[in-house]
């Protein structure tokens, strides 16, 4: 019983680190794209967070598949939860509005912005394969993609160059590498 207790503790412990993660790496870098554009040049905020968490879950649940490889349970459940992250979330915020607004009819909607989140994540994970760890050159390469998914037409820059810009590949670099660290550890790097 202990074993599959610990077990469980390793997951949900993994789970709420990475997911934390995901979230803060998502906003940080929805924000500096949707700052670097603004909406004045035809940005789409949804457009840019939906690509956003796509692409951060996609990284993390490599980097954690990799990080936990010594533990293949972990490895495969932790990539599983964390690839399900944009539908979790997509599911807590038309929950949300559901809710406060009494209206069923959200699930429709819910379904719309799945399809969505279904098109955005096989385009990441088709770029990001599962059990290679996705380090700086995999993500430049994959976030000069983001970058042009995400801009609107007709910008004074490149993608490529705004991306160099923004130095928005050292912040994915630095997450990955935490989650790197958290699943080889067994829990946060900064514990002794």
């Amino acid at each position: 019983m202990s074993t599959a207790n610990d077990a469980s503790n390793a997951l949900a412990s993994f789970t709420a680190f990475a997911t934390t993660g995901v979230l803060n790496l998502t906003q940080d870098l929805t924000h500096a794209v949707l700052t670097s554009i603004g909406e004045m040049e035809g940005a789409d905020p949804e457009l840019v967070a939906e690509e956003t968490l796509c692409l951060t879950a996609t990284a993390t649940a490599r980097a954690a598949e990799v990080g936990a490889q010594d533990t293949p349970a972990l490895a495969a459940s932790i990539q599983d939860v964390l690839l399900q992250l944009p539908y979790t979330y997509r599911d807590y915020l038309i929950g949300c509005a559901m809710i406060e607004g009494d209206d069923p009819d959200l699930r429709e909607v819910g379904a719309t912005v799945r399809h969505r989140l279904q098109h955005k994540q096989q385009f990441y994970t088709s770029h990001l394969p599962a059990g290679q760890f996705p380090g700086p050159h995999a993500l430049r390469d994959v976030m000069e993609m983001w970058m042009g998914r995400v801009s609107p037409p007709k910008l004074p820059e490149s993608p490529q160059e705004r991306l160099q810009h923004l130095g928005l590949v050292d912040a994915a670099v630095t997450h990955c590498k935490l989650i790197l660290a958290y699943g080889r550890r067994g829990g946060p790097p900064i514990d002794e």
